[in-house]
């Protein structure tokens, strides 16, 4: 018995590097990547995080949470037809092609998948080109149940984003002034042992496996399951919007996963879980996207000061601990509410520099340290301004 596991796991990891999802997650990662660094130079002229940090700090997490999540699908005995796992991988293709991740939440992928294989029977009785028993053998209510659970991972990642983490960018606001805002960016893959037909692995208990798909034998198939989110947010404090979307997304995902259990016992619940999974996460968004869009840009031009928008890792800004979303408005004594008037106060303070500092709730803190004569933007600080490149242009058209 044990040999014959040992076997099939090592069959299965196998079978993760021949699955075309993990390439396709490589390249639109890398895609992503190289759109962001674009902008940034665009908007900042200085490229502000490296490549792929799109997935940091993701890695430990997908993990722990895939051993915990195949624990449950292994130790329960849900089995996943290799039709399945082929509609799910389209799915992936499908709903990240434009690098946006944001249609790579389970509640649409998952989503997606399972409303294709619940609805091609009808669609196959027909017309007589495509054979039905390509899609007979599908686990609907363990699909659901893995939706609900990996919306909670997901709601992990969104709340594991730290506040230096997300990706600044400059736009324009509805009255024309150019305003700051956050990109709550994220791409990571998640590994899941599955159960699989035909292989070396029998049943060890008279309920097991119980979700099962009719076979009698079976094997194991490690996938990388996709997992994405992208949110803006330009009304809303960063933090405060992380925090906001990680409880909704997990309360969704209570819900979901609840209604998912009882369809194991009552098939069409497992239809319920996912209209649910799917209308729920779309009103989410829209909800938030519409809580954002009202409210006044808050990284818009301060009154009294310069909001900063992003900060360069490992600059002096960095290492000085101003945060995103503060408000620089006093330097060596000095207001400042321009870009010009700061770097003008940098030049006549010296190396070493005190800055006065509003946080988020507006409080007074001091700032000390040493700085290096040079461009606010190399000195790490990105304020709420023309783009670097539009600036440029139009100096450059000017003269």
């Amino acid at each position: 018995m044990a040999e014959a596991w040992l076997i099939e796991l090592a069959k299965g990891i196998g079978k993760f590097f021949l699955n075309p999802a993990l390439y396709w997650f490589l390249f639109i990662l890398t895609m992503a990547s190289y759109f962001r660094i674009k902008r940034e130079r665009y908007d900042f002229g200085i490229k502000i995080y490296p490549k792929f940090m799109e997935w940091h700090r993701t890695w430990l997490v997908s993990l722990i949470s895939g051993i915990l999540i195949s624990a449950v699908i292994i130790g329960t005995g849900m089995v996943f037809s290799y039709e399945t796992l082929l509609v799910l991988a389209l799915s992936f293709v499908v709903l990240s092609i434009s690098t946006h991740f944001t249609l790579l939440s389970p509640s649409y992928t998952l989503g997606l998948t399972f409303l294709i294989l619940f609805f091609a029977p009808y669609l196959i009785d027909m017309q007589d080109v495509i054979d039905y028993s390509l899609f007979y053998e599908s686990s609907l209510p363990a699909l659901a149940v893995l939706a609900g659970l990996l919306l909670f991972v997901e709601s992990l990642f969104i709340k594991r984003i730290e506040k230096q983490d997300t990706f600044p960018r400059i736009t324009l606001s509805d009255r024309g002034v150019w305003v700051g805002e956050q990109q709550i960016k994220r791409l990571t893959v998640v590994p899941l042992l599955m159960l699989v037909p035909e292989g070396l692995i029998t049943s060890f208990a008279p309920w097991w496996p119980y979700l099962s798909i009719g076979e009698s034998s079976l094997g194991l198939a490690l996938i990388p399951f996709l997992i994405g989110f992208n949110y803006k947010a330009k009304g809303h404090f960063h933090q405060d919007a992380i925090y906001k979307l990680a409880k909704a997304n997990t309360f969704l995902a209570i819900g979901i996963l609840l209604i998912a259990v009882g369809g194991v016992f009552i098939p069409y619940l497992s239809l319920a879980a996912i209209i649910l999974a799917i209308i729920g996460k779309e009103y989410l968004n829209y909800r938030y996207r519409e809580g954002d869009r009202l409210r006044r840009p808050y990284y818009q031009p301060h009154a009294k000061g310069l909001r900063v928008v992003g900060v360069l890792p490992g600059s002096p800004a960095d290492r000085l601990e101003i945060e995103t979303g503060e408000v620089i408005y006093r330097v060596g004594g000095k207001n400042v509410r321009t870009s010009q008037a700061f770097y003008e106060a940098l030049q006549g303070s010296g190396a070493y520099i005190k800055m006065e500092v509003l946080n988020h709730e507006e409080e007074v803190r001091f700032v000390q340290g040493s700085l290096y004569e040079g461009e606010h933007h190399s000195l790490g600080f990105q304020f709420a301004e023309e783009p670097f490149k539009a600036r440029r242009e139009k100096n450059t058209n000017a003269s």
